[in-house]
């Protein structure tokens, strides 16, 4: 297996959702001194030919090859619009892409995808593509999306699981390489009446102020160019998000947690944040790479 520990893998697939995802890559790249290997997969396109079991046309075969190779060197000039020094490899394969992803994800650095896309990573935020991308890679995960907020803040959320911690390392990181504020949000929502009626656990009113105080104990230390900004508030974590998401420049969370991020495989936070997130969102597993 080729070691990609220093390579950024950006999906292509000729969209322009998929070239925001090349300059958001080649800026990270250059200010990291890492490479780019832009990967394209032909599979979507042969396997919507002909039925199953049928035979390929070889010039079939030729045109998808060439236009694989096409939406490729357009990625390779976006790159080279952000940083003609940056290292860009280039890959197209015949196979489904979300395997060769994930394989690849095992020595990335990080995977980034556009927020939507056609061809080779078509419908890359439905369904259960999206999902297991963002699940199961070993590498952090970007969906990229052009921000409404290209100079706001690195937001994360926190809620002290080991994800959460993870992604915290993550965020300090790109709020100190992109010299940005970094705002650790942690949201909490009231119980219901059903939910006091049974008994069920919820956060005291102090435990907001101890959970943001752990998770960030020793990190601001590490990081002094970094302002921090600590926010505790009740409501749905979603909906916090997604509202933070329209002032940042980047959102950072863990893959599941707990208490004010419960469910984050994929529940009901980290899918709105890909589907509706106004910036783009990196999803950290446990042991995040770090400069």
């Amino acid at each position: 297996m080729t070691d990609l520990n220093n390579t950024i893998v950006v999906g292509v697939d000729g969209s322009e959702q998929a070239l925001d995802a090349v300059a958001w890559s080649a800026e990270e790249a250059s200010s990291r001194n890492l490479s780019l290997l832009l990967v394209s997969s032909t599979e979507p396109y042969t396997s919507g030919f002909y039925g199953p079991g049928l035979p390929y046309l070889p010039e079939v075969f030729e045109e998808i090859d060439q236009l694989a190779r096409a939406h490729l060197r357009d990625g390779v000039h976006r790159a080279g619009t952000i940083d003609p020094e940056v290292s860009v490899r280039t890959e197209f394969v015949r196979e489904p892409p979300i395997p060769r992803l994930l394989e690849m994800s095992k020595t990335a650095r990080m995977i980034a995808l556009g927020a939507s896309g056609r061809g080779g990573f078509s419908g890359m935020l439905l369904g259960s593509t999206a999902s297991s991308v963002a699940s199961h890679a070993s590498s952090p995960v970007a969906i990229v999306r052009n921000p409404n907020t290209p100079d706001g803040p690195v937001v994360v959320g926190v809620d002290g699981s080991e994800t959460s911690t993870a992604a915290l390392e993550a965020a300090f990181d790109e709020a100190s390489w992109r010299k940005a504020p970094l705002v650790a949000v942690h949201a909490g929502e009231a119980p219901s009446i059903r939910e006091v009626g049974v008994g069920r656990a919820h956060e005291r009113p102090g435990d907001v102020e101890r959970i943001l105080a752990e998770s960030l104990a020793g990190r601001a230390e590490n990081y002094p160019d970094v302002d921090v900004e600590r926010v505790g508030v009740e409501g749905s974590p979603p909906s916090v998000l997604l509202d933070w998401s329209d002032r940042a420049q980047l959102v950072v969370v863990g893959t599941r947690g707990r208490g004010g991020f419960r469910g984050m495989l994929l529940g009901s936070t980290s899918q709105s944040l890909l589907h509706h997130a106004r910036s783009p969102v990196v999803v950290v597993r446990t042991r995040a790479r770090t400069s």
